[in-house]
């Protein structure tokens, strides 16, 4: 938990590559996130914080925005500080965040958008945190996952063999080249894998703390 904050009270309101692959590996690296790892953020009052006091708790964020908002109220309701001293607890602030992969979750963060991350992340797993991170926030383009998301990979180059393999090609050079030169000729995976990346037709994030890399292409 984050302890260390020296902030002034504030108020926050709750507000392309080939498609010749249907990839067969994506749902069953994704199962719903047990309870204990589902996204979760410890929300605390600020009123508390100003006056050496930490309150607050943790909040399952992977549920709709009215579900986490009441959360948010009760625990401004049962501040120590406005209860000693007939304050208002009003302010709050997002002091703390768990499993959401390899996206980070400011203190003053949209609430509707880090409880549409947190619902995504739990539904598809650390994936969608990867994804969130690319297109920054965009509520539109977030909604887009599920087309965009090709799947979990050893590598980008990986992936460009497996398109090729889809595709045929190697089938159509051993029909089209003569027997004797086509120990010679084969297609520059590595070459189209890294045009791919450098023209943004696909983008590709490793999966922090574990191997392989997680694909996205243009829906």
């Amino acid at each position: 938990m984050h302890n260390e904050h020296h902030h002034d009270e504030r108020t926050q309101y709750p507000i392309s590559a080939p498609h010749t692959v249907e990839p067969s590996n994506v749902s069953a690296e994704h199962p719903p996130a047990a309870p204990s790892e589902r996204p979760r953020i410890w929300v605390g009052s600020w009123l508390d914080y100003n006056n050496g006091v930490l309150h607050g708790q943790w909040i399952d964020a992977a549920r709709d925005l009215d579900t986490v908002w009441t959360d948010i109220t009760a625990m401004l309701a049962a501040s120590p500080t406005a209860h000693q001293n007939g304050d208002v607890a009003e302010d709050w602030g997002i002091f703390d965040h768990d499993n959401f992969g390899p996206l980070r979750i400011g203190e003053h963060d949209d609430l509707h958008y880090v409880t549409r991350v947190g619902r995504g992340i739990a539904e598809h797993g650390d994936a969608f945190a990867a994804w969130a991170h690319a297109v920054d926030g965009d509520a539109e383009r977030l909604d887009q996952f599920s087309s965009a998301f090709v799947g979990h990979y050893g590598s980008l180059h990986d992936y460009v063999l497996e398109l090729v393999e889809a595709a045929g090609y190697d089938q159509l050079l051993d029909e089209r080249i003569p027997v004797g030169l086509r120990p010679y000729v084969q297609l520059n995976t590595a070459g189209l894998a890294l045009d791919l990346e450098i023209s943004d037709a696909v983008q590709v994030y490793d999966r922090p703390g574990k191997e392989g890399v997680w694909v996205f292409r243009d829906p």
